[in-house]
């Protein structure tokens, strides 16, 4: 499998870039979100998915590991393909996509090219718990200034809470001088 790419950056458009690995060109399709965050920049690496099929082996790319997290996820469910897939991507951010299927926002998935009411709901069904785990991952980022608060917000969505309520509540409590166990002692309060 081939996991990632650093090379130059030879072509790019809205939907495929081709990249130079030691001489070698990698023609690797892209979200319009990816392609905007590649700028124009000569020396690139991005994440990447392999997909074999009969008649081709075709290679996705993809900004962060996050974005390439989200697409497996995608693919994962039953009629999103690898395209549709992107299409995806490309109309919504990675985080966009996680919030819809988090608040059960079927017209926003909806609205999607390709995407009927009925695949909208079995997105959101299929990975509604996955999505959960990558959006709480992805918190250790946006607050590694934090780790009290995003500690207190994992527990919280490990016993059950839902994040955005949570997340809601902790905004409220943080001031900056609690201890963990106070954080969560006065979030359980309120939920």
């Amino acid at each position: 499998m081939i996991g990632q790419l650093t090379g130059r950056l030879i072509e790019k458009t809205p939907t495929e870039i081709v990249v130079d690995c030691a001489g070698v060109g990698y023609e690797v399709r892209i979200s319009l979100n990816t392609f905007s965050a590649l700028g124009t920049e000569e020396a690139v690496k991005v994440f990447t998915k392999l997909i074999v099929r009969e008649d081709a082996h075709l290679l996705y790319g993809f900004h962060t590991k996050e974005e390439r997290e989200m697409f497996n996820h995608l693919v994962s469910v039953s009629g999103i393909g690898p395209n549709t897939a992107m299409i995806m991507l490309s109309s919504l951010t990675p985080d966009e996509v996680a919030n819809a299927i988090q608040s059960e926002d079927v017209r926003t998935i909806q609205s999607i090219k390709g995407i009927g009411a009925k695949t909208a709901q079995r997105v959101i069904i299929d990975l509604k718990d996955k999505v959960l785990k990558l959006s709480v991952a992805s918190e250790n980022i946006a607050f590694s200034h934090n780790t009290i608060r995003f500690d207190a917000l994992n527990a919280l969505v490990s016993l059950g809470f839902d994040k955005k309520s949570a997340d809601k509540v902790l905004d409220k409590l943080v001031t900056g001088q609690e201890s963990l166990e106070e954080l969560i002692k006065g979030a359980l309060k309120l939920l």
